[in-house]
C-alpha cells in the first residue's frame, strides 16, 4: 500500500471539513450520474459537466451568507447543489420533466430558483456577468448588505461585455464578487494561445478593482480567499475578482472528446491534485473520519443521486399548455 501523502494541517474544523467533503463528492456523484442518463438519451441537448471544479463553488458558497446571490453560465449543475437546490428538482429539469426547477422548459443550462438566489444558468457565454451586476445594483440600492457571485469562465473573459460590466460596477461601487473559473481550456483552446494576460484577474486593475489569483483545486484555499473578496464588497468598498484556477476533467460538454489535451495530463490531475481526495486525505490523517466512516456518507451521497434520478424518470413531461406560462413578453 502507497504512503499517505503529507497534507498541511488545515486551519478549520472536522465538521466543517467533512461538510465541503460531502458538498463536494455530492456534486461529483450527481454529475457522474449525469453523464451516465446523457448517455441513456434521458438528457438531451447540451450538457455540461463539473466534475473536477467542485472546490471551487463549494468553497464560495462556504464564505456566502444568507440572502447572498449566485449567477452562472451552462456549466451550472454544481452551483445548484452547493446552494442547496433539491437534487430531485435539478435533475428533474436536466430530463425535461415537470418536476424540474423550470418545469421541464430550461434544460441543463436554465433554471432558476428564487428560493435559493440562484439566478440562472446562461447559455450565451459571459451573458451572466452584466446579470450579475444587475442584481448587485439592486442590493446596494436596497441597502440589504447582499453580496451576488457573478462566475464565468477564462474564455468568457475576453468578451467585451465582461469589461463594460467591470467599468460600470467599479464606477457604482457594487457589491459583486466577479470569479473567473479558469478550468485551462475554455471550450477547447489552452488559455496560453486565446488569452494575451497569464493572469486574468489582473485585468481588473485598469478599473481599480482590485482581485487575487486563487488554488481552485483547494476548498480551503478557495473559502478563505472567497472571505476576503465577500469582506471588501460588503464594507461598501466596490468589486472585487477571484481568479480560480481549476481543472475540469471530462470535455468542455458531453459532446467533446477532448482531443486537444492528454490522457495523462488529465491522469496527472486527478491523481496529485484532485479536490475532493484532499479533503478525504485531511479527514483521515487529522483522525476524523476512518475509511468506514467516508465510505457511509459515499454510499448516503449515492442513495441521494439514484433517488434523483428515478424522480427525474417518474416525472411526467410538462403539458403542452405550460409553453405558455412564465412568459412576460
Amino acid at each position: 500500500m502507497a504512503a499517505r501523502k503529507s497534507v498541511k494541517k488545515p486551519n478549520v474544523s472536522a465538521e466543517e471539513l467533512t461538510k465541503h467533503y460531502r458538498e463536494m463528492l455530492l456534486i461529483r456523484r450527481f454529475e457522474e450520474k449525469s453523464g451516465q442518463l446523457y448517455g441513456m438519451g434521458l438528457i438531451g441537448g447540451f450538457c455540461h459537466l463539473y466534475i473536477g471544479q467542485e472546490a471551487v463553488v463549494v468553497g464560495l458558497e462556504a464564505a456566502a451568507e444568507e440572502g447572498d446571490k449566485r449567477v452562472t453560465s451552462y456549466r451550472d449543475h454544481g452551483h445548484m447543489l452547493a446552494c442547496g437546490m433539491d437534487p430531485d428538482g435539478v435533475m428533474a429539469e436536466l430530463t425535461g420533466r415537470e418536476g424540474g426547477y423550470s418545469k421541464g422548459k430550461g434544460g441543463s443550462m436554465h433554471m432558476f430558483s428564487k428560493e435559493k438566489h440562484f439566478y440562472g444558468g446562461h447559455g450565451i457565454v459571459g451573458a451572466q456577468v452584466p446579470i450579475g451586476a444587475g442584481l448587485a445594483f439592486a442590493d446596494k440600492y436596497k441597502g440589504n448588505g447582499r453580496v451576488t457571485f457573478t462566475y464565468f469562465g477564462d474564455g468568457a473573459a475576453n468578451q467585451g461585455q465582461v469589461y463594460e460590466t467591470f467599468n460600470m460596477a467599479a464606477l457604482w461601487k457594487l457589491p459583486v464578487v466577479f470569479v473567473i473559473e479558469n478550468n485551462q481550456y475554455a471550450m477547447g483552446t489552452a488559455q496560453q494561445r486565446s488569452t494575451s494576460s497569464a493572469e486574468i484577474w489582473e485585468r481588473g486593475k485598469a478599473f481599480g478593482i482590485p482581485g487575487e489569483a486563487v488554488d481552485g483545486m483547494n476548498v480551503l484555499s478557495v473559502k478563505e480567499a472567497g472571505e476576503r473578496a465577500v469582506a471588501h464588497c460588503r464594507s461598501g468598498d466596490g468589486p472585487y475578482i477571484l481568479e480560480v484556477k481549476t481543472y475540469r476533467y471530462r470535455g468542455h460538454s458531453m459532446s467533446d472528446p477532448a482531443k486537444y489535451r492528454t490522457r495523462e495530463e488529465v491522469q496527472k490531475m486527478r491523481e496529485e491534485r484532485d479536490p475532493i481526495e484532499q479533503v478525504r486525505e485531511m479527514l483521515l490523517t487529522g483522525g476524523h473520519a476512518s475509511e468506514e466512516d467516508l465510505k457511509a456518507i459515499d454510499k448516503e451521497i449515492k442513495e441521494i443521486v439514484s433517488k434523483s434520478a428515478e424522480f427525474a424518470k417518474e416525472s411526467p413531461e410538462p403539458a403542452l399548455d405550460e409553453l405558455w406560462t412564465d412568459i412576460y413578453a
